[in-house]
């Protein structure tokens, strides 16, 4: 993890206990797999409805968790009688082939468990284009995964998609700021920004936006980036050298549609060589701004500044994506209202 991946020591222990914990969850879920009976508009007639396996299934993981997202489709994928092929992301085969290790020393059957490994271009659509695959799960972009939908629907083939995000994180002047702050930096930066429900898009309303910037900056000053084994290392390196170009340009698109770089976002050398980047924090954005409207994927977070909770809950849900939102306040009712209102499939109140 922390060698293909940069992920630091304590990250990547706390993604193998969680894998592993995935695999005792459906390892029980397995032996309580139920049906429904329901009276049927028939007179003296039942409605048996049970739940089989598919056949064989295609699992089509990204390289940010490659270790937990594969034990999140694999696990369940087994217990409920299903044949895998796995392909792991190109930048992981090391993960990936480890964890097919761990498998094949259990007793599955022989042939139940697949490794494949290659591009997604051909490997991967290889597995969406077989009919002898008959479902089809996937996480990674959103272009990906629109096509991936769009073949798998064409031939009528179930399919499960987990794509990216430009999540929202909003913070009200009723916010305990510790609480804020923490929140802000963990989410946007640690995993070195590399997580889909990275809150990569912070709305600030006014009463405490200045406040709030400064002591994000002053925590992000604080911020130890090194080797990803390196005891300390709170943010490791970006995964490659195309990722780290990436991120730079949205730094500069960002900068020349007028916004601030409040701190950092600049290449920083270390002893062992790697891909480091210290977080950006560019303020001054809107919400209609490129940084505001595109996943980055990086430790790039953008500051837009917000009238009131109304404008914060309308910019949040200006987006064509709708993953996760976060919201921090101490009102019951606000906090409320936007667990109900935040178009995301995830919502988080006072956490990262």
């Amino acid at each position: 993890l922390a060698r293909e991946e940069g992920k630091t020591l304590p990250e990547a222990i706390g993604e193998v206990v969680r894998a592993g914990n995935i695999f005792k969850f459906f390892a029980a879920e397995a032996l309580r797999c139920g049906g429904e009976t329901v009276a049927s508009v028939r007179p003296g007639v039942s409605v048996d409805v049970l739940r089989q396996p598919v056949g064989v299934v295609g699992l089509i993981a990204p390289w940010n968790f490659p270790i937990a997202i594969p034990a999140w489709k694999i696990a369940p994928a087994l217990a409920y009688g299903n044949t895998v092929v796995f392909k792991p992301a190109e930048l992981v085969p090391g993960c990936g082939w480890t964890l097919a290790d761990i498998l094949s020393r259990t007793a599955l059957p022989k042939g139940v468990f697949n490794l494949v490994m290659g591009a997604g271009s051909q490997v991967g659509q290889t597995l969406v284009d077989s009919p002898r695959v008959k479902a089809i799960s996937f996480t990674g972009s959103v272009g990906t995964g629109r096509r991936i939908i769009a073949a798998c629907a064409a031939r009528q083939a179930k399919v499960q998609a987990e794509m990216g995000g430009k999540n929202p994180l909003v913070v009200l002047d009723d916010a305990d700021l510790d609480v804020a702050v923490n929140s802000a930096v963990q989410s946007a930066f640690f995993s070195t920004g590399q997580r889909c429900t990275a809150s990569s898009r912070i709305l600030v309303t006014e009463g405490i936006h200045d406040r709030f910037v400064e002591a994000v900056v002053a925590k992000l000053g604080t911020l130890k980036i090194d080797h990803a084994l390196k005891a300390g290392t709170d943010i490791g390196p970006v995964v490659d050298q195309r990722q780290l170009e990436q991120n730079l340009r949205y730094v500069d698109i960002a900068q020349r549609e007028g916004g601030t770089l409040a701190f950092g976002g600049d290449v920083v050398e270390r002893e062992t060589k790697g891909f480091y980047q210290r977080p950006a924090l560019i303020t001054g954005t809107t919400n209609a701004m490129t940084i505001s409207r595109e996943e980055v994927f990086g430790p790039v977070a953008n500051v837009v500044r917000v009238r009131d909770y109304d404008e914060a809950l309308a910019l949040a849900n200006d987006t064509e994506f709708g993953l996760s939102a976060g919201i921090c306040t101490r009102s019951l009712k606000h906090a409320s209202h936007f667990k109900l209102h935040a178009q995301a499939g995830m919502v988080m109140v006072n956490l990262p």
